[in-house]
């Protein structure tokens, strides 16, 4: 394929599990995020207090901007982004969290096509 039939736009897939050690500073750090920005009207900003307090993985996905995964990045702009977060039972020893295991199912049917 050309680089002219070549899609401009990339899907940039990332799933992290993060352990959090210290709610408190979580939900803090989020509500002083809230406080902080000028643009969030109030009743958005009553609602966004009350879903991180409620929630440490609300207020985890608060202070999580995709932006700041890419500003940096020469060349590139962030079109858009989605991204949530949840509370989960977390096994290390699980083969269910075997983060390698869509590459290996690439690579599988890679070796079948080719």
């Amino acid at each position: 394929m050309s680089t002219a039939e070549t899609s401009r736009f990339v899907r940039l897939r990332v799933e992290l599990v993060v352990e959090i050690d210290d709610e408190g500073a979580v939900t803090g750090a989020a509500l002083q995020r809230i406080a902080e920005d000028p643009e969030l009207p109030a009743d958005e900003q009553a609602h966004a207090e009350s879903a991180v307090t409620e929630d440490t993985a609300e207020a985890l996905a608060y202070l999580v901007d995709p932006f700041d995964l890419v500003s940096e990045v020469p060349g590139v702009e962030l079109v858009q982004a989605s991204w949530s977060s949840e509370q989960i039972d977390y096994d290390p020893d699980s083969p269910e969290w075997d983060l390698d295991e869509d590459d290996e199912a690439e690579d599988a049917e890679e070796e079948v096509v080719g």
